[in-house]
């Protein structure tokens, strides 16, 4: 193998898994860090530089980062990596002189957002400290598109999406509420604008057309129920309640129709639990509530009697599952299941009425639009799309980043710039070395488990249709949490030149990652290395010749824990700590705009 090149970003991004995967890429480490030392505003401008919405994120995100987290290697729990964001959220002070502005001094080009959703409003806090006057057309009479329609009051409170988004609108965005776009063709032939962005979300529940569908006004699609209930339109359900569908929607509409007085919720699945759509947190959340899950059983008609819906028929099956996989498929019979009242949560689609098909923005088969996967630019150039609009239903930090990525482009087409040309990530790695054996981080490993977010009890949640579950994690609950990350943007970066093959570092290893060792190919370096490498997807480090044999060091990175004993060891300084910075470019960097201030710290 050549020696590993770890200049290039990508390589010490991928070594930080959390960060990695999270869509936005935000530093996880980095605010992790920042919170253990009670800096909870700094750790919240950390998180809003990427993700925009750190108090809205920190309760409803997907976590993608968690499952990635290091610590889930040498334990069965990830570091609470969400959680931790909230926390940052809810104890920060005042950030309003820390927030990025916008010029006085426009610059000429006015950009419309169609949706004020995540997408949408991702792309006017990118553009307006550019100069941007950027126009958010939405058609209900508040904001946040189905962070507000979609998610229940229980989990997101107004007030926290209220102060989120007030924090863009107040940059100087023209928000014109109850104000839906009815024609895309009318609203490009006026000439107003230089550019329009869709972040319109895929607003459709999809449709179950079984015998009896038709038969009765109890049967609803989920996510227009829970537009009602988030509106009051509608404050009550029957007792007995059936969910057809096990996704994240399905959870909160089962849930929130225990808070409108159902007593007997059932969520209906087709498959095992195994191959549920919806978070382990939502099913353990949902159950605890009361709510039962049934598996493997499909739907077949809808029943009403006089008039009334009577329950539904099922199909009982049974299933082989044979690596993973489903491989064959039996029927039991069927199975009979009274209820009130049914919520069809069985996906979402897109929805473009207002799109007419003859003024060049091309849609597919599946009713979605033609958009490049990297500039989000559609066939009609000056029109881009993101978040759900633009590939189907994802999540809300996918629109954040969908929305970023989409703010360069429509940068770059403003300025006559090719929206194809994207700015490279950028790699700063910085030496935290304070004295002989001193870091400027705490590298000690904690055994402590994962700790359980405080909840409101039982009786009390079921009050009110908008009280929060989640209590938060407090200052001196997080301060025990925070602990248990492994710091794994603290890079151990080798010098060749300076290593004397001593093996100190070697046999101070707690993991066995390091082996001095002849090269070779990388198959055959595999099985001459102190501890097994058998996962493959992040790489070896490989070393240039050590200066006294011509031997080269390798390290295994899935197995390293970052603790820095090779550096504390190590009597050459050949080892050293040194913290990777991920530049991720959004618009206008490089440029001079009106940028976030840095907070100095007492």
């Amino acid at each position: 193998m050549e020696p590993t090149d770890t200049a290039e970003p990508d390589y010490f991004h991928k070594v930080v898994d959390c960060q990695w995967a999270c869509p936005a890429h935000t530093d996880v480490p980095e605010y992790i860090r920042l919170i253990a030392q009670g800096e909870f505003t700094d750790a919240y401008m950390v998180n809003r530089a990427s993700n925009v919405f750190p108090g809205i994120l920190g309760r409803v995100c997907d976590r993608p980062c968690e499952p990635a987290c290091r610590r889930g290697r040498i334990e069965d729990k990830p570091v609470a990596i969400c959680r931790l964001k909230r926390v940052a959220a809810d104890h920060r002070d005042d950030i309003s002189a820390l927030l990025p502005r916008a010029p006085e001094q426009k610059n000429g080009k006015r950009v419309a957002c169609i949706g004020a959703g995540p997408a949408s409003l991702t792309v006017a806090n990118d553009l307006l400290p550019l100069g941007y006057e950027v126009t958010i057309f939405e058609q209900f009479a508040v904001a946040g598109g189905l962070m507000r329609t979609n998610i229940p009051a229980f989990r997101l409170p107004a007030n926290v999406l209220n102060e989120e988004i007030g924090y863009i609108v107040s940059m100087g965005a023209d928000l014109r509420l109850n104000s839906p776009i009815r024609s895309m063709k009318q609203l490009l032939d006026a000439k107003e604008f230089d550019a329009v962005f869709v972040g319109s979300g895929a607003p459709k529940g999809k449709e179950l057309e079984l015998p009896g569908r038709r038969d009765s006004d109890r049967i609803h699609i989920g996510i227009a129920w829970l537009e009602s209930v988030a509106f009051d339109h509608i404050d009550k359900i029957g007792e007995r309640v059936l969910i057809i569908g096990v996704g994240n929607t399905a959870m909160d509409c089962c849930r929130t129709s225990m808070r409108l007085g159902a007593k007997d919720v059932k969520v209906m699945a087709r498959k095992p639990r195994k191959f549920f759509k919806a978070s382990a947190w939502e099913l353990e959340d949902a159950e605890h509530e009361t709510v039962q899950i049934v598996v493997n059983r499909a739907p077949k008609s809808f029943v009403t009697k006089d008039g009334k819906l009577a329950g539904m028929m099922f199909e009982a099956l049974e299933y082989d599952i044979s690596g993973g996989e489903i491989t064959a498929t039996r029927v039991l019979g069927d199975e009979f299941y009274p209820c009130d009242d049914v919520i069809l949560a069985i996906g979402q689609e897109n929805a473009f009425p207002w799109i007419e098909r003859d003024i060049g923005i091309n849609l597919d088969r599946w009713n979605v639009p033609v958009v490049d996967k990297t500039t989000f630019q559609s066939t009609r150039p000056e029109v881009f799309f993101g978040g759900d609009a633009a590939f189907g239903p994802k999540n809300i930090i996918w629109s954040v980043e969908h929305g970023h990525q989409a703010a360069i482009s429509i940068h770059k087409f403003c300025q006559g710039e090719s929206v194809a040309a994207r700015m490279p990530r950028g790699l700063t790695l910085s030496s935290r070395k304070m004295g002989m054996h001193e870091w400027s981080y705490k590298n000690e490993y904690n055994a402590a488990e994962r700790r359980l977010v405080p909840h409101v009890g039982l009786v009390e949640r079921f009050k009110k249709v908008n009280v929060e579950v989640e209590l938060g994690f407090t200052a001196e609950q997080a301060a025990l949490e925070v602990q248990r990350c492994l710091n794994c943007d603290m890079q151990t970066v080798f010098t060749a030149k300076l290593c004397i093959e001593c093996d100190a570092c070697i046999d101070v290893c707690p993991t066995d990652c390091l082996t001095i060792t002849h090269g070779g190919e990388e198959a055959d370096l595999r099985t001459r290395l102190r501890a097994p490498a058998r996962v493959t997807a992040q790489p070896l480090v490989v070393s240039g010749a050590l200066p006294q044999t011509g031997r080269v060091m390798v390290k295994d990175e899935n197995l390293c824990v970052h603790c820095g004993l090779c550096a504390e060891r190590c009597p050459t300084a050949a080892w050293d700590m040194q913290k990777s910075t991920i530049h991720w470019p959004h618009a206008g960097d490089g440029e001079t705009a009106c940028r976030p201030k840095q907070r100095q710290s007492a």
